[in-house]
């Protein structure tokens, strides 16, 4: 796995994600937003997402639909406290997407980091 990339608008969240990540060997960074995210020149080199699903500006999902319709194709774990309904359903239907319920445990995180990789 190349670099495992955390977006989430909240500064605890992406800091704690992103001291486990390269506590374990992964290589990570992070962005507070979906512009941020869309605006670096590296998205080649990651191999995984995980991103906050309601973010200011654009949400999780709409920065995702972007990735995807400028042709990248990165597995994602979608992080959020709101996992109830149609919605979170109708996300992890698609095998490259999951859904992480906050808050998680690192072992948690790790487990669907790995499921999907």
């Amino acid at each position: 796995m190349d670099t495992v990339c955390v977006i989430d608008d909240e500064l605890a969240v992406r800091k704690a994600v992103v001291n486990l990540l390269k506590s374990e060997g992964y290589d990570a960074i992070s962005f507070s937003s979906g512009e941020s995210l869309l605006e670096f020149d590296g998205k080649h080199a990651i191999s995984c997402l995980l991103m906050d699903l309601n973010m200011p500006g654009l949400t999780g999902r709409e920065t995702y639909g972007q990735l995807l319709s400028a042709g990248y194709q990165i597995p994602i774990i979608y992080m959020t406290a709101e996992t109830d309904g149609q919605d979170a359903a109708a996300l992890t239907k698609v095998d490259s997407v999951r859904l992480l319920a906050k808050p998680f445990t690192a072992e948690a995180l790790l487990r669907a980091l790995r499921a999907i990789a």
